[in-house]
């Protein structure tokens, strides 16, 4: 007899139990039903990869993950902490302004921050060009783009420039795949003024 929505075998009224076999049966039946412990997400994968769907799993971070397919390791996220911030690595010629340049990969959605300058002092190029490079597994599968803001000197000057990550596969003269490029229309105005250092503030999908 199979009692519940999860159908536990129990011996029925007229059966003699067969105490190893039915205990057997019963565990057999609960343990897909369990919450399954991990250290991190490679186990999860390592693991239970041939799990039934349904398997729920649970890591020492607080990650929850549940299987969406019988047939492959494919896993929904219930929840997993927010992984830290990491070094976006500047090209030649460029360093690190008031804030840190960094990036945080959260899920498929890539969220980036900081501001960078000229190594020399001197004032970005109109045309576009490459200043940083982003992790390999924050690259897009096509191409990352948002407004950045920039420093506001000269006269006229919108503040405001276009930052790009190319995707996967991605060739160009101005750069590879993750490469973060800038585009402005401001260049140097007269007297020398222009655009002093570039916020990277934005976030774009990777998939």
């Amino acid at each position: 007899m199979d009692i519940g929505y999860a159908g536990l075998p129990t011996p029925g009224g007229g059966q003699s139990p067969t105490t190893p076999g039915d205990m057997a049966a019963l565990a057999a039946a609960i343990d897909p039903h369990l919450v399954q412990h991990v250290t991190d997400l490679a186990e999860r994968n390592t693991k239970y990869a041939a799990a039934p769907l349904h398997t729920m799993v649970s890591a020492e971070d607080g990650s929850l993950w549940i299987k969406t397919s019988a047939d492959s390791s494919t896993w929904a996220t219930i929840y997993e902490p927010l992984p830290a911030w990491r070094p976006i690595s500047l090209a030649g010629g460029y360093e690190s302004g008031e804030f840190t340049p960094q990036i945080r990969l959260d899920g498929t959605r890539a969220h980036v921050r900081g501001r960078i300058q000229k190594s020399d002092g001197t004032t970005f190029a109109l045309e576009g060009v490459k200043i940083a490079d982003v992790p390999s597994d924050c690259q897009p599968a096509t191409l990352g783009s948002w407004a950045g803001g920039a420093s506001l000197q000269g006269d006229p000057m919108t503040g405001v420039g276009r930052l790009e990550v190319l995707g996967v596969g991605t060739s160009s003269s101005i750069g590879g795949a993750g490469s973060l490029i800038w585009f402005s229309q401001d260049g140097t105005q007269a007297g020398g003024a222009g655009v002093k250092w570039i916020d990277l503030s934005g976030s774009y999908w990777i998939d």
